[in-house]
């Protein structure tokens, strides 16, 4: 495990996180020295742009007066904060920050890349994989699906009452999103995430049909 503070938030980056970036970044096409560095390089873009999300939730909890950390895991990560009670407007722009700082960073980089000095094909894929996590990931992320972001806003608009409304929504975009992918690209790994975050919702939903 790997631990470092970066702007004053304490930072954790869990084994597993490692070993999922290596599953999405196709590590069974590693096997050449160009295969592995391709990897390695995905893994970095992979780092340093979820790490920004997750900044991006941190130091806006910080704004509002909260102590916040950052842990990186398997499917991505999360930040936590503690120390306030923030309010609905508050809420929803700390959970925004996240993605919408991920896809200023892609935007950035790919604006400024015609602009850059000329780069080996390493670095322009490394930059071209930057900007492809940043702004791929983040809008997937801003699906209404729990636990994603988007999922996250809707609950809170929704509020506690409206918690069913919340979690079907969850169940049926990540139904629908995860077989409308699959039929295109044939992407069986994002179609297992969806299956998964279904199921987490529909057995929060059960759990709430006796409340």
């Amino acid at each position: 495990m790997i631990r470092f503070s970066i702007f004053a938030i304490p930072v954790r980056v869990e084994p597993f996180f490692w070993i999922t970036l290596l599953i999405v970044g196709r590590a069974d096409f590693a096997d050449s020295p160009d295969g592995i560095l391709k990897i390695a390089l995905f893994m970095v873009a992979g780092f340093i742009s979820i790490l920004v999300h997750e900044l991006g939730h941190a130091m806006t909890a910080r704004k509002f007066g909260a102590y916040s950390e950052i842990t990186l895991q398997a499917f991505g990560g999360y930040a936590t904060y503690s120390g306030v009670h923030l309010t609905l407007p508050q809420s929803l722009a700390v959970t925004a920050a996240g993605p919408l700082v991920q896809i200023l960073l892609g935007g950035l980089i790919f604006f400024a890349m015609p602009y850059l000095p000329p780069l080996n094909e390493p670095g322009k894929e490394f930059l071209a994989d930057l900007v492809w996590i940043s702004v791929v990931w983040a809008l997937l992320n801003l699906l209404p699906v729990l636990p994603l972001d988007g999922g996250r806003l809707l609950e809170t608009l929704l509020g506690p009452k409206n918690i069913k409304i919340t979690l079907w929504v969850s169940i049926i975009t990540a139904i629908g999103a995860g077989v409308w992918m699959y039929r295109k690209n044939e992407d069986i790994l994002f179609l297992l995430f969806m299956g998964m975050f279904a199921w987490q919702s529909f057995q929060a939903l059960k759990e709430n049909q006796w409340r």
